[in-house]
């Protein structure tokens, strides 16, 4: 983890940096081709290369969050905008009636992304897909994600990283190849450029607290209370 000025921000963000400076030469070639001005010529090579660096240092930050302790609240898992709150049958993984609620990150939100509730974390894979952009409902099923299982003694939940026509990459960051247990809060992954979450409930084991419309933070704004699973 990187930090300047008191703002951690994630090593991801070297490569971009790296391509922003790069841009500098690039821009100066096309604005002295284009019969620009030495003084245009020395903006453009230096203007372009600051202004894509800055924007890259905002975007991989990660602030720190604190989740609420009550153990019976389910947070967002991602910055952004609740943009729908849908119940529905789940059949490639939960394969039961669920309650699913979708976060839309912009361009600007943070974009590490946190685990709605604590347990024993799964990836379940990397799905190839379109790009489509990620308000569409149909990009839930069809577009390029990561699927990460959640699930202690109570419930469970199912977390899609959905990316779109910007984004073209998603990262889970712990092993994907065994269980491991994490605390609700706990970093996850991140996803790149403007993206969708979705978080599936199974229905009935949680009362959704989250309202469509609403601004939510990863790791710390309440999106669901967890009533636990029926005794059979």
């Amino acid at each position: 983890m990187l930090e300047g000025a008191g703002l951690k921000i994630r090593p991801e963000v070297l490569p971009c940096v790296l391509a922003a400076v790069l841009t500098g030469p690039v821009a100066a070639g096309a604005v002295y081709l284009s019969g620009g001005g030495a003084a245009a010529i020395e903006a453009a090579g230096l203007a372009i290369p600051v202004i894509l660096t800055g924007y890259f240092l905002y975007f991989f930050r990660d602030p720190e969050r604190t989740p609420p302790s009550d153990p019976d609240i389910a947070v967002a898992g991602a910055d952004g905008i609740v943009m729908r709150i849908k119940e529905m049958r789940e059949e490639r993984f939960l394969k039961t009636d669920t309650v699913r609620i979708s976060i839309f990150l912009s361009l600007f939100d943070v974009h590490v992304n946190r685990a709605p509730i604590g347990g024993e974390s799964r990836f379940l894979g990397y799905f190839r897909g379109r790009h489509l952009f990620t308000f569409q409902e149909k990009s839930s099923d069809v577009n390029q994600h990561n699927a990460i299982l959640i699930e202690n003694e109570r419930t469970k939940c199912l977390v899609l990283q959905i990316v779109g026509p910007v984004a073209r990459r998603v990262v889970y960051w712990h092993d994907p190849d065994r269980p491991v247990s994490i605390v609700k809060g706990d970093r996850i992954g991140m996803m790149k450029f403007g993206s969708r979450m979705d978080i599936y409930f199974p229905k009935g084991e949680v009362e959704v607290l989250a309202r469509e419309g609403q601004r939510v933070r990863a790791g710390e704004t309440p999106i669901a209370k967890i009533i636990g699973r029926k005794a059979l």
